[in-house]
C-alpha cells in the first residue's frame, strides 16, 4: 500500500466532505478514521479508485458522527426536560391550554368548538349535541377551525368569554353526559377565578357548585334520572351551596352583569327553597327575563315556558311556549308538562312518549317512557 498516495490524497477528500455540508474539524476526524480503515483493508483487497473510497468511507463515518452527536443532544435534552425530584406541582398548562386553543384568529363558535375538542376531552358528538346541529356538520366545523390554525404559532391566547363558554360546555356535559367532567371543570374554573376579579368568572364558578352541589340527588339506583320536584333535598351539599352564593352575591355586587350571573341566580333560587312548591318561580321568571335580553337564547325561552307555567299557571306556560320553536330539544317533554298540568292528559302521554323518542340518553329515554305510562294511567275526569 502506497502510504505516500494517502498522505496526497487526504486534503482532497476533506475538501469534498467540507463542500458537502461537514466542518472542517468534523471533516478531518471522518478522513482519518477512513485512513486507519484503509489501512487494514487496502493490503488484501485495494480499490480500484482510491479516493473515491476514502470519500465513500469518510462520509459514511462523518453521518455516523453527525448522527451520535445529535442522539448524545436529544438526550440531554430529555434529561433537562424531567421534572426535578420531589412532590409534583399542585399546577398544571390545561388552563393555559384553553386559552391558546381559543385562537383569536377563529370565530367564537369554531373556537370553542375546537377547544372542546383538543383540550376539553369531547366528542364531536357530544359537541354537536351541545350546539344543537347535526354531528356532520360540526366535524366540518372543526375541521375548518384546525385547517385556519394550521401553521400559524399558538402564543396569542383566546378571549376570555371564549374559554369561559368552553368551560361551561363541558361542565354541562360532565354533569348531564357520558363522561364525568364536571369535577375538572370546577377545578379549572377555580383557577381562572384566582386569576381574575372580572364577575362572569365568578358568576361561572358559583353556577357550576350551585348545580353540582345537587348532583347526588339527581340519579336513584341504577342510574335512574331524579327530577328536581322528586329529589330528596336533604341530599344536598348545603356547604358548596353555601359557596355559591357567596360568591355570586360578590360577583352581583360589582353590577356587571353577566349570563352566567343570571344563571346562577336562577340556581340559587332553586337550593334556597325547602320544597318545589316554596320556590320563588315569580323571581326566578325575572332572571330568566334578565338572561334572554343577554342572550337571546331559544333554550332560555323554553326554561322561562317551564318557570312561567309554575308562577302563573299551566295555561300561561304553554302561550309562553307558543313563542319557542317545535324542533328545539326537550320541547316536546316541556310541553307534555305543561298539558298534564292543564288536565290535558292525552296531549300529555303522546308528548312524553314523543319526547321519549327524541332523548340523547339512556336515562332520559327511560324516565320519559315512565312518564308517558303513568299519564295514560290516571284517571280521566
Amino acid at each position: 500500500m502506497n502510504e505516500s498516495l494517502l498522505r496526497e490524497l487526504v486534503p482532497a477528500v476533506i475538501g469534498v466532505l467540507v463542500r458537502r455540508g461537514a466542518d472542517f474539524a468534523s471533516a478531518e476526524d471522518a478522513v482519518q478514521e477512513a485512513l486507519i480503515r484503509a489501512l487494514e483493508t487496502w493490503p488484501d483487497d485495494p480499490p480500484r479508485d482510491p479516493k473515491a473510497w476514502l470519500v465513500a468511507v469518510a462520509w459514511r463515518k462523518f453521518l455516523d458522527a453527525a448522527r451520535a452527536e445529535a442522539s448524545r443532544r436529544g438526550r440531554e435534552l430529555v434529561v433537562e426536560a424531567e421534572p426535578p425530584a420531589g412532590p409534583a406541582p399542585g399546577t398544571d398548562d390545561t388552563l393555559r391550554l384553553y386559552f391558546l386553543c381559543a385562537h383569536p384568529t377563529l370565530p367564537r363558535a369554531s373556537a370553542v368548538a375546537l377547544t372542546l375538542r383538543a383540550v376539553g376531552g369531547l366528542t364531536t358528538r357530544q359537541i354537536a349535541a351541545a350546539y344543537l346541529v347535526p354531528e356532520a356538520t360540526m366535524a366540518q366545523r372543526i375541521s375548518r377551525a384546525k385547517r385556519r390554525i394550521a401553521g400559524l404559532p399558538l402564543d396569542q391566547p383566546g378571549d376570555l368569554g371564549t374559554v369561559l363558554c368552553v368551560l361551561y360546555l363541558v361542565f354541562n356535559e360532565g354533569y348531564g353526559g357520558d363522561v364525568d367532567l364536571a369535577g375538572e371543570a370546577i377545578r379549572l374554573a377555580r383557577q381562572l377565578a384566582a386569576l381574575t376579579d372580572e364577575p362572569e368568572v365568578a358568576g361561572l364558578l358559583a353556577l357550576m357548585l350551585l348545580h353540582h352541589a345537587r348532583r347526588a340527588s339527581r340519579t336513584g339506583p341504577g342510574g335512574r334520572l331524579v327530577p328536581l320536584a322528586a329529589q330528596d333535598r336533604s341530599r344536598w351539599d348545603t356547604g358548596m351551596i353555601g359557596e355559591g352564593v357567596t360568591i355570586l352575591q360578590a360577583a352581583l355586587a360589582r353590577d356587571r352583569l353577566g349570563e352566567y350571573q343570571a344563571q346562577a341566580a336562577i340556581a340559587a333560587l332553586h337550593a334556597d327553597a325547602r320544597t318545589t312548591a316554596e320556590t320563588d318561580w315569580v323571581q326566578i321568571v325575572e332572571w330568566y327575563d334578565e338572561l334572554l335580553l343577554l342572550t337571546g337564547s331559544p333554550v332560555v325561552r323554553l326554561n322561562r315556558a317551564v318557570a312561567v307555567g309554575e308562577a302563573d299557571g299551566p295555561q300561561a306556560g304553554l302561550a309562553a311556549l307558543a313563542e319557542v320553536r317545535p324542533d328545539l330539544p326537550r320541547y316536546a317533554a316541556v310541553a307534555a308538562y305543561l298539558h298534564e298540568r292543564a288536565g290535558d292528559l292525552d296531549s300529555a302521554a303522546e308528548l312524553y312518549a314523543e319526547a321519549a323518542r327524541a332523548a340523547t340518553s339512556v336515562p332520559e329515554r327511560d324516565h320519559l317512557t315512565r312518564e308517558a305510562a303513568r299519564v295514560r294511567q290516571l284517571p280521566r275526569p
